[in-house]
């Protein structure tokens, strides 16, 4: 498959501080990759580079085959390949789930309608009227989920969404993923749990110290639990 997405000798800065030190890699189209590694490790920074939410980058970022590193944010936004769905969720309080769902832009062709949407997550299905504020930590992830769904961006990039969260909701996510996946889509996974990322992911690369520091292919992962859990052990 084609690569959606390639990184190379990609360095950030936040102010003064130096955080990652050239990074590589490569998502081809379809895939479902992890960002594993320990917290402050530069995870987030990959992904926040990438939609260029930092204050210095140097190195390539291609998109589509399409160079990005000297772009903006908001020049990246309107490629209309990309949707982000960071740690802290960002969802509207004081408005509903389908008000929520009814706010992203357009980006792509592919997004999905708010049949399929509630088809994807029953539990919002169920809240549709209720305000962000009142639904769950599980329900605010779903939704923020949702929402990058319905633009129809290609390449989705997914932060901690386990963070906090019950078995239960975080098997969920789970399938939600698989589904994601069977559509087409591309994914890049941040996450802390590896016993959920293994299954879902075609490869695994592991941050340190802002350098990737492995990369472990899904047939690889259960001879190499050791070494990655000597990486994200604390």
């Amino acid at each position: 498959m084609p690569e959606l997405l390639e990184i190379k000798d990609l360095n950030a800065w936040y102010g003064e501080s130096h955080i990652l030190h050239g990074v590589n890699l490569t998502v081809s189209e379809g895939e479902v990759v992890t960002l594993l590694g320990r917290n402050g490790a530069g995870r987030t920074t990959t992904l926040k580079s990438i939609l260029g939410m930092v204050d210095k980058r140097s190195g390539s970022i291609t998109v589509g085959g399409k160079q990005v590193i000297d772009q903006p944010t908001h020049k990246i936004a309107r490629l209309g390949m990309l949707g982000y769905c960071p740690e802290e969720r960002g969802i509207f309080a004081r408005l509903n789930v389908d008000e929520n769902l009814a706010l992203p832009p357009k980006l792509g062709d592919d997004g999905m309608s708010m049949d399929e949407i509630y088809a994807m997550f029953p539990n919002l299905a169920e809240r549709r009227r209720s305000m962000g504020m009142q639904l769950s930590g599980g329900e605010q992830q779903m939704l923020a989920m949702a929402r990058v769904l319905r633009t129809g961006a290609r390449l989705l990039l997914l932060d901690e969404i386990t963070e906090g969260l019950a078995p239960v909701i975080v098997q969920a996510l789970g399938d939600t993923i698989r589904q994601m996946k069977d559509r087409g889509l591309t994914i890049v996974l941040v996450e802390q749990n590896f016993h959920f990322a293994a299954p879902l992911a075609d490869r695994h690369y592991i941050i340190e110290h802002g350098q990737v520091a492995e990369v472990i292919q899904s047939h690889e992962a259960e001879t190499k639990k050791e070494r990655i859990n000597q990486f994200l052990s604390v």
